[in-house]
């Protein structure tokens, strides 16, 4: 296994769980979406605000399309899964790891939809993301792993390690 790829809905634990499950690998983490605000210098939100969904998108494609690494944990950012190209490319560099969380967690966690840099449409809300892109998630995943409301990111980061 030369890396692991997480993927799944905004606020399911990929960037929190990733440094978790990189520590316990011996791997390196990487985030994609810090890679994004590395790269245009700005928050996500910002970014989405400033510029738009569509061109947010198509850097999250580039970034996506042009990852290289080694024995590293990617948390990918929750719209990467609608990026084809991005997606084929990170396949192709390790095993990809869906963390599926329900709704209703997510409804929980997530308390801040307009600042926190998600991409969503005008009017769309948490369930119809999750409803749009829950298949994509289940289509590129080589593992799911199913988190309880009651979960830890230890015991999320240790069912990853099981199944690997």
């Amino acid at each position: 296994m030369e890396n692991v790829i997480l993927i799944g809905m905004p606020g399911c634990g990929k960037s929190t769980v990733g440094v978790v499950l990189a520590k316990s690998l011996g791997f390196g983490f990487t985030d994609t979406d810090l890679i994004i605000c590395e790269k245009e210098c700005q928050k996500l939100q910002d970014l989405i605000d400033e510029q738009g969904i569509k061109r947010f998108l198509e850097i999250e494609e580039q970034v996506g399309r042009e990852l290289k690494c080694k024995n590293t944990v990617v948390a990918t950012g929750g719209s990467m899964v609608m990026n084809q190209k991005a997606m084929e490319n990170l396949k192709s560099l390790g095993t990809v790891v869906y963390i599926d969380v329900p709704l209703e967690v997510l409804k929980k966690r997530i308390n801040n939809m307009k600042t926190r840099g998600i991409v969503f449409e005008k009017g769309e809300t948490l369930e119809d993301i999750f409803n749009k892109r829950t298949p994509l998630y289940k289509k590129y995943a080589d593992i799911t792993v199913t988190v309880s409301k009651n979960g830890s990111l230890e015991h999320t980061a240790a069912k990853i390690v099981k199944k690997l």
